[in-house]
């Protein structure tokens, strides 16, 4: 999972990751930056210094991802703004090689309030692409080709987010919510996600048709696919 702050994985795809490590399964998060500059403003206000808001936003990232049983990374690579660069996406590469992930997650290609999130999409896709490549020099096996999930931004209809997919986080949306209270950098975000996720979830139970018996108090996160399903068989 790349983030380009080190809260937007709480946010957006904390339930998957829950999902994941709940069925004992490996997740790591790769934090590209602190988010310390446009995300911490509580903490400017305060008289924090750089280097203490990096710790404190390093500590909460942390804590969170404890939460959800995740992994995770922090390249320090700095925010507002993020600048993309081959030695990034190199060490991105060297992330997908160690790793061998089966599903990428990351920020959608567009978003007009905030540069940094689509700066981490296109350097988590080229990274992807070259981790693929026998010829690229980086320790491990080229790379299979995972598939790439986009999760939701904070204003979808402004970044083209269109969700093919929505995922029910019933089962860990008490983990969602415990890792999004770990962030207090971000209070204003802790009910804004847990009402996204109920909303989500009333159009989860829409379109899961009437015989799964899923409850009126269904969670639920949307993502859209960047590559077509490869099946056999069509459900």
């Amino acid at each position: 999972m790349i983030s380009a702050h080190a809260g937007d994985f709480v946010w957006r795809a904390s339930g998957a990751i829950a999902l994941a490590t709940s069925r004992g399964e490996r997740a790591k998060v790769v934090c590209l930056s602190f988010g310390e500059r446009g995300e911490s403003a509580r903490a400017w206000r305060a008289g924090k210094t750089l280097a203490e808001i990096k710790a404190i936003r390093r500590e909460e990232a942390e804590q969170a991802a404890a939460r959800l049983g995740a992994e995770i990374d922090f390249l320090d690579a700095g925010d507002y703004p993020l600048v993309e660069s081959p030695e990034l996406v190199d060490r991105l590469v060297r992330v997908y090689r160690d790793l061998e992930p089966d599903v990428v997650l990351t920020h959608p290609l567009a978003d007009p309030y905030n540069g940094d999130h689509p700066a981490a999409a296109r350097m988590a896709l080229q990274a992807r692409v070259l981790a693929q490549a026998a010829g690229y020099d980086a320790p491990g096996e080229p790379l299979g080709a995972p598939p790439v999930f986009f999760f939701e931004p904070h204003q979808p209809e402004q970044c083209g987010f269109k969700p093919d997919l929505l995922l029910d986080i019933t089962p860990v949306f008490d983990a969602k919510r415990k890792a999004m209270e770990c962030l207090p950098a971000q209070r204003h975000m802790w009910d804004y996600y847990t009402d996204l996720a109920r909303r989500r979830g009333v159009q989860l139970r829409r379109n899961a048709g009437p015989n799964l018996g899923l409850a009126h108090d269904t969670a639920a996160e949307a993502y859209m696919r960047l590559y077509p399903q490869v099946t056999d068989v069509l459900s």
